[in-house]
């Protein structure tokens, strides 16, 4: 007996434990690791330009918590730039309700659509995320929009490494330095819309740009 009531205590404690840590996530809000649009390109397992035709909420069948529930958003797929070997038609990506818990929200009467790019779960349903490479196609510069072809997909192998402080040095042949938030406090500058980081033919990684030089020079992040 009370080997039982033991036992019920534990379960009792785990539940609010958990129920704790749901609730404790919900409040504290999303949380994503800064990231180049390049990193999150090969992080993706799906990478698509679709344009959103409707959406609901839905929850999985062995779960009534508010928390796992989903917005499924039924899709038009425009092009597929990466998951050919995944998935051959899209209709719905999912990602949760609550901004909270990385959720996005996305808007039926954005006519370009949006590029979005996720993972896949183990049925097939592909999700989406605020750490997500999810962004209004309007929104994206030209060399990104061209990068998202090939670009990108080259670079995967080389490392780029988020520069917060000087001095910010290299610490391999196979590594791009990514200085924007030095420059312009922001994550979303220069190199990010404009560069990708990839192989060279003689292996070492570098920025490179398609177009016209950039307006300023980046700064040598080994300088004290």
């Amino acid at each position: 007996m009370a080997m039982s009531q033991e036992r019920s205590a534990c379960l009792g404690l785990w539940v609010l434990l958990l129920l704790g840590a749901c609730i404790k996530e919900a409040v504290e809000g999303c949380s994503c690791h800064p990231a180049h649009p390049q990193q999150l390109f090969c992080g993706a397992e799906i990478v698509i330009r679709a344009k959103i035709s409707g959406e609901k909420i839905v929850s999985p069948s062995n779960s009534s918590s508010p928390y796992m529930k989903m917005i499924q958003y039924e899709i038009k797929m425009i092009k597929m730039f990466k998951g050919f070997d995944k998935a051959k038609d899209i209709q719905y990506v999912y990602t949760p309700v609550f901004s909270s818990l990385c959720g996005v929200k996305l808007d039926s009467n954005n006519k370009a659509g949006y590029l979005l790019s996720g993972g896949m779960w183990s049925d097939g349903r592909i999700t989406i995320g605020q750490c997500d490479l999810v962004e209004s196609w309007d929104n994206l510069s030209l060399s990104q929009k061209k990068n998202l072809n090939y670009r990108y997909q080259m670079g995967c192998e080389c490392r780029i490494n988020t520069c917060y402080t000087v001095p910010c040095a290299s610490t391999g042949e196979n590594e791009c330095l990514w200085t924007d938030w030095l420059l312009d406090n922001s994550l979303n500058g220069e190199q990010a819309r404009q560069y990708a980081c990839i192989r060279r033919s003689d292996t070492t990684c570098s920025w490179y740009r398609g177009g016209p030089p950039p307006e300023k020079d980046f700064l040598d992040m080994t300088d004290p």
